[in-house]
C-alpha cells in the first residue's frame, strides 16, 4: 500500500456568503491516480481550489496535510513549492510576462529544478517537442492569445518541467477537440511514467480516463462525498450517471435541497 501523501480531513470550506464543501474526506498516496467525479454543481472544482489553497475559499473546519506537514492555513504559493500543481478549467492570461520568464523564474524558486540557462532551455525545448508545441510560444506573454487547446498544452508543459509530487487537474479535458485531447493524455501519461507523481483528476465524463490506470473514483454530490470504489465505478457512471447516487445520498440524509451545490 502507498504511503499517505495527501490528507484531507473532514474539510468544511466556501466563499465569504456560502458553504460550498460539507466535511469533506480525502486520502491520496504516493503515485496513486484518483478520479474525482459528480454532477455539475457538486464542489469538485471547489475541493481542488481548496487542496491549493486559493483564497477565494476559506477553510471553515478541518485540515489538509501533505507530505506529512500541515497545510490547513499555508498559502497557494507555499503549497505549490511543497508540490501541488493545479491545472485550471481557464487557465488566466497574464499580459506583459513571457512564458519562458514565467517557467524559469518559477524552477529558480524550487532548489532541486535549479540548472544552468542552457540545460534549462534544452529541457523546456525538449517537452514542447514532446506535447507538438511550437517553440515560439515560449516567447510569447503567458496565455495571451492562446487558444484553449494551446493553454493546456503550456499547463501540460509546466507540469512536466515542474515535476509537482501531486497534480490536480480540474477539468483538463473540457472544450478540447480531438487532436488537443490527445497531446494533453500524452502529457499526463508522460507525468506519470517519469515523475511517478500522484494525480487528481477532476471531471464529469470520462474520455481523458480511457488511457489512465486509475486507483481510486470518488463522487461528490452537493459538497459531500458520497460514493468511493475502484476504477470499474467509472464505467458504470458511464453507463447510468449520477442520478443514484444523489438518490441514496437523500435517502440517507447527506444532502438535502438545502445543501449548497455550487462549484
Amino acid at each position: 500500500m502507498a504511503s499517505e501523501l495527501l490528507n484531507v480531513s473532514q474539510v468544511f470550506a466556501g466563499t465569504e456568503d456560502k458553504p460550498i464543501l460539507h466535511g469533506v474526506d480525502l486520502s491520496v498516496g504516493e503515485g496513486e491516480c484518483h478520479v474525482l467525479m459528480g454532477p455539475n454543481g457538486a464542489g469538485k472544482s471547489t475541493l481542488g481550489h481548496v487542496i491549493m489553497g486559493d483564497p477565494t475559499y476559506r477553510v471553515t473546519g478541518g485540515s489538509i496535510s501533505f507530505n506529512g506537514a500541515d497545510l490547513t492555513d499555508a498559502s497557494a504559493d507555499k503549497r505549490s513549492l511543497a508540490g501541488i500543481f493545479l491545472s485550471y478549467q481557464a487557465p488566466v492570461e497574464v499580459p506583459g510576462v513571457p512564458l519562458y520568464s514565467f517557467l524559469r523564474t518559477i524552477c529558480q524558486m524550487r532548489p532541486e529544478l535549479k540548472t544552468t540557462a542552457r540545460k534549462f532551455r534544452q529541457r523546456v525545448g525538449e517537452i514542447a517537442d514532446q506535447l507538438d508545441l511550437d517553440q515560439s510560444f515560449l516567447m510569447r506573454e503567458l496565455n495571451v492569445g492562446f487558444s484553449g487547446g494551446e493553454k493546456k498544452k503550456i499547463e501540460m508543459l509546466q507540469l512536466l518541467l515542474l515535476r509537482p509530487k501531486l497534480a490536480i487537474l480540474d477539468e483538463t479535458d473540457s472544450g478540447l477537440d480531438v487532436d488537443a485531447l490527445g497531446v494533453v493524455s500524452r502529457g499526463i501519461e508522460a507525468y506519470r511514467k517519469e515523475c511517478d507523481g500522484a494525480l487528481i483528476v477532476i471531471t464529469h465524463n470520462t474520455r481523458i480516463l480511457e488511457r489512465l490506470e486509475v486507483d481510486r473514483t470518488h463522487v461528490m454530490v452537493k459538497g459531500h462525498m458520497v460514493a468511493e470504489g475502484p476504477a470499474s465505478l467509472i464505467s458504470d457512471i458511464d453507463a447510468n450517471g449520477f442520478e443514484r447516487f444523489e438518490r441514496e445520498a437523500a435517502e440517507k440524509g447527506i444532502i438535502s435541497p438545502k445543501t449548497g451545490d455550487a462549484e
